[in-house]
């Protein structure tokens, strides 16, 4: 699978753990940044990585910042995008199987690297349910659109 993922330098570590872990997976990762520890904007990292997989030219994205917070409101703020922050590995598949969610995103500083990469594992396994929750993600996009 092809996966995006982006991080702002609060994030750098665990996303470059992530990204050798999807890559020994054989996934083919496409990176949005950051490459340095210094300081940036997760807003500008986020944009572009979520731009992407709302248009459908990635299928799901990671984005990973200091709590995940920030990284996802900025991403959430794109039509399309259902970002959800996870720090369990249930959350992880009921977010992608019961709301959507096309981007993942994970708090450097909240977890640790070894129940990231299960939470990595977990969302990228799961796949939407439809029936009950098709109605309530399709309500989600009409209030994105002004219809509710």
């Amino acid at each position: 699978m092809k996966i995006a993922i982006g991080s702002d330098h609060g994030g750098l570590d665990l996303k470059t753990a992530i990204v050798n872990h999807l890559q020994a997976q054989g996934h083919e990762v496409v990176d949005y940044g950051t490459d340095s520890s210094a300081s940036c904007d997760y807003p500008l990292i986020a944009l572009p990585l979520a731009k992407d997989v709302a248009a459908g030219k990635l299928p799901l994205g990671i984005l990973i910042c200091g709590t995940g917070i920030g990284i996802g409101i900025a991403a959430n703020k794109v039509p399309g995008v259902r970002a959800a922050l996870c720090h369990d590995t249930f959350s992880a598949h009921a977010a992608r199987e019961h709301n959507n969610a096309n981007i993942l995103t994970l708090g450097q500083r909240v977890i640790g690297q070894g129940l990231a990469l299960e939470i990595v594992d977990r969302f990228l396994s799961a796949t939407f349910e439809g029936g009950r929750h098709e109605r309530r993600v399709d309500e989600i996009a009409a209030i994105e659109r002004g219809e509710l």
